[in-house]
């Protein structure tokens, strides 16, 4: 995996594609939407996400769902969800950020879009998810240590990515164009403008 930012990793080649997917994971709260917004708009794609995808299909907040019927219930969604949206290609999409730990799902997003991870620190990501109210798997007294569990456990999964970018020292513009840089996105447009 390759890693951007002052630190950026990559695990093989980039795969070229002007049409390819590009999906971003990472931990909650560490900007896949808000860079997936800016990123979409700057290569003129659809953004889509994945959680306000669920949160149409089912009539609720992912929060509501964990709620209502429980995690197991959203990641059944999450993955009919996901397989729908990636039979379509030229998109920017931002994953929940547990949806990689599907086995299935993360071959689908290797398969189907070049998988981008963003990450930060723990510190950087409980100050960015405020009160975390709205984040179910944040729920309790002790967030940190909980934050620092989550990772630990989906640290492996993370490393699947083909990217990873650490976003804590990043504005939103800078990872937007790190990720245009890595993916080869601006030679392409490049040679397209001269044409």
């Amino acid at each position: 995996m390759k890693a951007i930012s002052g630190k950026s990793r990559a695990s093989e080649p980039l795969p070229p594609s002007s049409k390819r997917n590009i999906a971003l994971t990472g931990f909650m709260a560490v900007g896949k939407s808000v860079v997936g917004k800016k990123l979409a708009r700057r290569l003129n794609r659809r953004f889509m996400d994945l959680d306000q995808a669920i949160e149409e299909k089912e009539g609720m907040a992912v929060s509501e769902i964990f709620n209502r019927k429980g995690e197991s219930y959203f990641r059944t969604v999450e993955k009919q969800v996901l397989s729908e949206v990636l039979k379509k290609n030229g998109q920017v999409i931002a994953t929940g950020g547990g949806a990689i730990l599907d086995k299935e799902n993360l071959n689908l997003l290797r398969e189907r879009a070049l998988l981008i991870c963003l990450t930060a620190p723990p510190a950087t990501l409980l100050r960015r998810s405020s009160s975390g109210k709205e984040r179910p798997l944040l729920k309790g007294d002790d967030r940190e240590r909980r934050v620092e569990e989550l990772l630990r456990q989906r640290e492996k999964d993370y490393a699947q990515a083909h990217l990873s970018i650490d976003t804590a020292s990043l504005s939103v513009d800078e990872v937007v164009e790190e990720i245009i840089q890595a993916v080869g996105l601006r030679r392409a447009q490049s040679s397209r403008d001269r044409q």
